[in-house]
């Protein structure tokens, strides 16, 4: 009886302590795409991408019902920062759906229009926030009316200044002002009380982004994406306030003694070594969600499974064979807008273990297919008209001249002959293939990303030879800087034959994936093929990461660096990914006709080819 009185009692306050409306929330997953649109079409940064922001504590005052229900204590707030624009997962603060679709795209207008003049203000918050509101409605005044009916709709869902303490209030009048005035506010009023509560949220601002980790200890490495938890993938997909801290020596604390009023509540910092184990933690997601801040200390024990296959690098006699001391290579630093000279270094190789051997059985009878589609690519003989000397006589031509004969008109010297020569088409193809970590992951019961990118290549190889193009394969992956792997399959000047497969057979999961220099290598080599088009493909499953500093933003500019340098170069790039988060990302890189999503990573051998004759058709 008491349990269900307390369910009762506790589905009552919590629903009646509610001051969002979840009835009209609109889910950031839902328009996420729109948004994206709408904030690269009011001029925003087209390499920051949208993602989700964390709930954190706000500190605000609440009503007598939101206390006794422990409801109402944290919020996720906009943030604007170099690489992402956070917005809440969810919007509910309005009664109607449309007011919270309609908050969504303010926000995305407001980091639109006003995120650059931000980076350059150095007023205090309030100052800043409305100053981007102000350069917003003076930029794009068709957003006024919008505005107006969203603070009209703010204010009566904040608690009046009539219910709190003179310095409280003040400060919500000025907060008031500020919102239907935007710039008449220079300085925020003082709290004078020693318990006095923070602001409330404001929705309509861009909160400041939360700060960057301290380094205490070494960056440690990111698992694998196979390794992600399903249940784990929408807390990782946010940002929260983070610290890094030594790990403590302690080997096995104990809890000999202890007061009850001493223990420290779960969201503080507890300075002990935690257990490590090998099973997932399903709670792991929550957990993040309720923490204020993520406190992260790297320990020397490490879970075995995940050493050998992450970290390690193999012994040199078990490793690929690597040709020569290496390539340096530049790369680019976007936030110094320079060029770093020779910072990278690429380490050609070849598979130690690549058996030569003929094409698999079980993809004969497709390579058939692909073969007798792309015989109508192939060069033909045909005749060209108007030859100065030929095998036949052009009737055709010859009325022609005679005719401007009979007309006065001066012989041009157009020829009268037929000739029958073969057409070729001058084209060359490099594929340069993902070999990260997370191609390791599995497609289906039967399948990993690499077995499909094997047989890709292998039905790929096949098609192109019927073409007569010219083309090669690479493969590539990297451990920071100073080791970019980039594995030699197929050469131009070499045929596709029992050894070019047993290379194929041979790919295995390397470890991350630094584009921009393999890109670049990728470059130097179509650069020194004679021919009048050019294609570098792309196969990708993810976006440009390593160890290092190449994460975010820094290695999503260096790829797009390396891309404009690629079609500087007269090079036409194109990629096909199987990131179902690349239309985030990649219209930056490649432009929005300059990419594929493939939903089905397993077909990925059947639209290759066929993406490749629609991308070359006319050559």
């Amino acid at each position: 009886m008491e349990e269900w009185i307390g369910g009762i009692w506790d589905r009552w306050v919590t629903q009646t302590a509610r001051r969002d409306h979840p009835d009209a929330a609109v889910q950031l997953k839902d328009i996420e795409k729109t948004l994206g649109v709408i904030f690269r079409a009011l001029g925003g940064d087209p390499g920051l991408r949208v993602a989700t922001a964390a709930d954190s504590r706000h500190g605000a005052r609440r009503t007598i019902l939101q206390r006794i229900a422990g409801t109402q204590e944290r919020a996720a707030h906009a943030a604007l920062d170099m690489e992402t624009l956070r917005l809440p997962p969810s919007i509910a603060v309005f009664p109607t759906p449309t007011f919270n679709r309609d908050l969504y795209v303010w926000l995305a207008a407001l980091a639109a229009s006003a995120g650059p003049a931000l980076d350059r203000y150095s007023h205090d918050w309030i100052v800043r926030s409305q100053f981007a509101v102000w350069i917003t409605l003076q930029r794009y005044p068709g957003l006024r009316d919008r505005y107006d009916r969203l603070v009209a709709a703010a204010l009566a869902e904040r608690i009046g200044p009539e219910q709190m303490p003179a310095d409280e209030a003040a400060q919500e009048i000025t907060i008031r002002q500020a919102l239907t005035d935007p710039g008449s506010v220079t300085t925020l009023p003082p709290l004078t009380r020693a318990k006095a509560k923070a602001l409330q949220p404001v929705p309509l601002w861009l909160y400041p982004a939360p700060p960057a980790a301290t380094p205490a200890v070494k960056h440690a490495p990111n698992e694998a994406e196979s390794d992600v938890q399903p249940e784990q993938q929408e807390a990782l997909n946010k940002r929260y306030e983070a610290e890094r801290a030594e790990m403590p020596e302690n080997e096995a604390p104990l809890l000999l003694m202890f007061h009850i009023e001493s223990i420290l509540s779960w969201a503080e910092y507890l300075k002990v070594n935690r257990a490590l184990d090998d099973d997932p933690n399903p709670n792991a997601g929550s957990a993040a969600e309720n923490m204020d801040k993520l406190t992260l200390a790297e320990s020397e024990q490490r879970v075995a499974s995940k050493v050998r296959f992450d970290l390690d690098l193999p012994a040199a006699a078990e490793d690929d064979i690597t040709l020569g001391p290496g390539i340096p290579l530049p790369e680019w630093d976007w936030k110094r807008r320079t060029m770093k000279v020779d910072f990278c270094r690429l380490q050609p190789m070849v598979a130690r273990e690549a058996e030569p051997q003929p094409l698999p059985e079980r993809l004969r009878r497709h390579a058939r297919k692909l073969k007798s589609q792309f015989a109508a690519l192939a060069p033909v003989r045909r005749w060209q008209k108007a030859q100065p000397d030929g095998s036949e006589i052009d009737i055709d031509a010859c009325v022609r001249i005679a005719a401007d004969r009979m007309a006065g008109w001066q012989f041009s010297g157009a020829g009268a002959y037929l000739n029958h020569r073969p057409t070729e088409r001058d084209l060359a193809c490099l594929v340069l293939a993902d070999l990260s970590l997370s191609t390791d992951a599995h497609v289906n019961n039967e399948q990993r990303v690499i077995d499909v990118i094997r047989d890709s290549l292998m039905l790929f190889g096949e098609a192109l030879n019927s073409t007569g193009d010219q083309f090669a394969f690479y493969g590539f992956s990297s451990l920071k800087r100073s080791f970019v792997r980039f594995h030699e399959i197929k050469a131009f000047d070499r045929p596709l034959d029992s050894v070019a497969r047993g290379r194929i057979a041979a790919l295995k999961p390397g470890y991350y994936t630094r584009i921009g220099a393999a890109v670049r290598r990728a470059t130097q080599l179509l650069d020194k093929v004679p021919a009048n088009r050019r294609l570098l493909l792309i196969l990708s499953d993810g976006k440009p990461h390593d160890i290092d500093l190449y994460e975010g933003r820094y290695g999503i500019e260096d790829t797009r660096m390396a891309l404009i340098e690629a079609r500087e170069a007269g090079i036409k790039p194109f990629c096909v990914t199987i990131d179902k988060e690349g239309a985030g990302y990649l219209p930056h890189l490649f432009g929005p006709a300059g990419y594929t999503i493939v939903r089905k990573p397993e077909e990925l051998p059947d639209r290759l080819p066929l993406l490749y004759a629609q991308l070359t058709g006319n050559a």
